[in-house]
């Protein structure tokens, strides 16, 4: 019985992660269009926290305006 050599090992460890990754990177594409991301403007929960975090890190600081740069 012939024993496989290292180069063969590898590329059949080579050939089985990529046709994992493939398989996931589809299933991920699937995932994504299945759920799309809701887009929706900055949510309370978010202004809250960034409030919350100033004033822990800065005391009496108070938070008027937030902003989304692109």
């Amino acid at each position: 019985m012939n024993t496989p050599d290292l180069l063969s090992i590898c590329a059949v460890a080579f050939v089985g992660v990529f046709l994992l990754l493939s398989i996931l990177a589809i299933i991920m594409r699937l995932i994504i269009v299945v759920f799309p991301e809701r887009e929706t403007g900055t949510g309370e929960a978010v202004l809250a926290a960034i409030t919350a975090t100033y004033k822990t890190f800065y005391p009496g600081t108070i938070v008027t305006r937030v902003e989304e740069k692109l």
